[in-house]
């Protein structure tokens, strides 16, 4: 094992996080107000932590469904950005992360594609886009990556938005 807590064996399986760890994050995860400056200063956020660790991402930040934020870094392609697409309609949907709305889906022994009777090609229940949600107002728009596996996806939106809110 290591000594460093963010730094997870190889060979070390991936803990998924429960419903109720996911549903956690969403209510500490909360902006008291979301600005275009606020979504450039996270994407920007999200842009050097994917550089530091050479992670091929492409970011995006919508409020309102106007887009305020993208990136590709180097190594992403046009397919992340229908990924992002996919994922940020499913928290436009349902309000909540896209991770957290397919792990619902596969706590009740079923998937999202399964059951939820939305096309596939629009929607994805795949982790990486988180909810911009402002407290008093609710969901405005959406935080979402797109180049890592699902739940690294997941856990590099939450990571930033930990960072940028200043709650460790």
């Amino acid at each position: 094992m290591t000594d460093h807590p963010r730094i997870t064996p190889r060979f070390a399986p991936e803990i998924t996080p429960s419903v109720e760890e996911l549903e956690a994050q969403e209510r500490r995860l909360v902006f008291r107000r979301f600005t275009n400056e606020d979504a450039w200063a996270l994407g920007s956020l999200l842009v050097e932590l994917a550089r530091e660790r050479q992670a091929p991402l492409a970011v995006d930040i919508h409020r309102a469904g106007q887009q305020l934020f993208h990136a590709a870094l180097p190594g992403s392609t046009p397919d992340n950005d229908a990924w992002i697409a996919r994922k940020r309609r499913v928290v436009e949907r349902y309000g909540c992360a896209s991770y957290l709305v397919g792990a619902r889906f596969r706590a009740k022994g079923t998937t999202f594609e399964e059951s939820s009777r939305l096309d596939p090609d629009t929607y994805a229940a795949h982790g990486g886009s988180f909810p911009v949600n402002v407290e008093g107002v609710g969901v405005i728009g959406a935080v979402t990556v797109s180049g890592l596996p699902q739940l690294q996806d997941h856990r590099f939106v939450v990571e930033a938005l930990e960072q940028f809110l200043g709650r460790d």
